[in-house]
């Protein structure tokens, strides 16, 4: 099963240096029957994409809370064991928690199929949406617009030899 694990850069530098994604349970995004029903699709690479999205702004929501993190939203999209991520069906109720499922961790960094980060044209933007979050939460039209904001950057699709570079500890 592909999970899509929601981190910042200094997360995915941690998990380079420790070859470990979390040392427990991970919150990871999933192609869950919640998000089915809420996609209304059959497609898969669809419903791939609705789970790696929730996981990026899930990520967004890490950059909120780490203001000295680089603001780009990184995801980790890894391959774990059916069955080794689980859907809370009550969670699943709740429309910010679509696709959401618990991985029991830690998880190998060496088991990753790709990293998606945001390019540099992003920053800005990315920058003014983890400022919004917390009004966006509270209904705030305008505040969501920005968040929407970060949201129109495509995710930047990267080979795991690439992590170094990303981290800022390869050449």
């Amino acid at each position: 099963m592909r999970v899509y694990v929601p981190l910042t850069l200094s997360g995915l530098a941690e998990a380079h240096k420790t070859g470990e994604l979390g040392t427990e349970a991970l919150t990871a995004y999933a192609v869950t029957p919640a998000l089915r029903e809420w996609c209304l699709s059959d497609d898969i690479e669809e419903l791939e994409y609705a789970a790696l999205n929730r996981a990026a702004l899930a990520s967004l929501r890490l950059l909120a809370l780490d203001p000295g993190a680089p603001r780009r939203r990184v995801v980790v999209a890894v391959d774990v064991p059916d069955g080794a991520a689980t859907a809370d069906p009550d969670r699943g109720l709740d429309p910010a928690a679509l696709g959401e499922v618990r991985v029991a961790g830690p998880v190998r960094l060496a088991k990753a199929a790709a990293v998606h980060v945001d390019g540099g044209d992003a920053e800005a933007d990315v920058t003014a949406a983890a400022g919004a979050l917390g009004a966006a939460d509270a209904d705030d039209d305008d505040a969501q617009f920005v968040v929407d904001g970060a949201e129109d950057h495509e995710l930047l699709w990267y080979a795991t030899q690439e992590i170094p570079n990303l981290v800022g500890l390869g050449g």
